[in-house]
């Protein structure tokens, strides 16, 4: 799914546009017992509850996609009687009101979700009647062309408030506050199924972790049958290692800083297309090859390709490319430069040694005091 297709989802979770049918919850504590369970229609909740309810599910459908929000797709067995796909499948075709359904469901998300404290997994049901576009892109929203029938998943943590003093109005006077269970942001989230080309895709889901470096390999793969992709450092760590495998010795400053540029380049060449800019092996190949690469040393570059990333792998620009800075760095110095201002550090040969050169001018702080940087020093010499 991409930005515009998860901010439509996202607009449903309003009291003017809600679409949710139905919320069920199962709350479950440190040692895997299930504390409490209910079912409600969702709009016979009290105001302020919906409000609550709302913000949980825009949170799981937040963050940057391609980090935070994976589209992942079955393979066929998991589409399979007791498979991933046929489970989501059956409980969002029961609309939740199928208690057998639910519970087995439950014990599938408890059984493989290792968490070690008290959390609350969130079960909504919901219609969104789709409005048809005009062909100029306007919403008509008497012209509907399909409904999204859809259920969300988010497993939220529970932990007590803090400790603290609190204003008791009646009695004029600060006193111990009582600590609650409180819910918490979702931790993890799945909607089932995927909103692709604003209609239905039963064959994917789309996935949310708040941490984009702790995906739960296995507790997602056993509970919906999908293999995860690379986490966003995994693809960066990936693309650093075929870089220098494939550059060996020619891997230079000049050359490294064309790819940062050509990088930054496409991504902001893209900046208003929703679709995430992904780079199959070919055009890994013709980036580098474009920054400046050997030719020679690119004969290799599909052996190390398949062996870095696989055959068949795409690396997310956006995962690649550090956008906010440009570093340089050796074992007892670090430097980092506004990536709009790369071409200030240079590479010299200065009495046999390759040393980087930074330009500067009278604007220059060192531990915050101000220094001179003229040639007085030379000048003597």
């Amino acid at each position: 799914m991409n930005k515009k297709e998860i901010s439509e989802i996202k607009k449903q979770f309003t009291p003017d546009n809600c679409a949710i049918t139905r919320i069920c919850c199962c709350y479950v504590d440190a040692e895997k017992n299930k504390k409490a369970e209910t079912e409600d229609t969702f709009l016979s909740l009290p105001e302020e509850e919906r409000f609550k309810y709302f913000e949980i599910f825009r949170k799981a459908l937040s963050g940057t996609v391609g980090k935070h929000l994976l589209t992942m797709d079955f393979p066929l067995d998991a589409e399979m009687p007791g498979g991933g796909q046929y489970a989501f499948l059956k409980l969002r075709d029961s609309h939740l009101e199928d208690e057998n359904l639910l519970e087995a469901f439950y014990d599938k998300i408890i059984e493989g979700y290792d968490y070690g404290e008290n959390y609350l997994i969130l079960l909504i049901h919901a219609l969104y009647d789709i409005p048809g576009k005009s062909s100029d892109n306007l919403e008509m929203f008497d012209a509907s062309d399909e409904v999204f029938d859809y259920m969300l998943c988010a497993i939220c943590p529970v932990k007590l408030s803090k400790a603290g003093l609190s204003y008791d109005a009646e009695e004029n006077c600060f006193r111990n506050r009582n600590r609650d269970w409180m819910v918490e942001m979702p931790d993890r989230a799945f909607l089932f199924p995927a909103f692709h080309d604003r209609g239905t895709d039963l064959h994917s889901l789309l996935y949310y972790s708040k941490n984009p470096e702790e995906l739960h390999e296995g507790f997602v793969e056993a509970l919906t049958g999908c293999t995860m992709p690379m986490t966003a450092k995994d693809q960066k760590e990936t693309f650093n290692a075929l870089v220098e495998e494939t550059l060996g010795e020619t891997c230079d400053y000049e050359l490294v800083r064309n790819i940062h540029e050509n990088l930054t380049q496409m991504l902001e060449e893209r900046a208003d297309d929703p679709e995430p800019l992904l780079l199959d092996k070919q055009q890994v190949r013709h980036l580098l090859e474009e920054s400046g690469a050997d030719e020679e040393k690119m004969e290799s570059f599909d052996y190390h390709f398949d062996q870095a990333a696989g055959e068949k792998a795409s690396l997310l620009v956006s995962n690649v490319a550090n956008t906010r800075k440009f570093e340089v760095k050796t074992p007892v110095i670090t430097i980092q430069v506004d990536p709009d201002c790369a071409d200030l550090v240079e590479t010299k040969i200065i009495d046999g040694r390759r040393v980087l050169v930074i330009g500067i001018d009278d604007n220059v702080l060192v531990n915050g005091i101000s220094v001179s940087a003229t040639e007085k020093q030379a000048e003597e010499e």
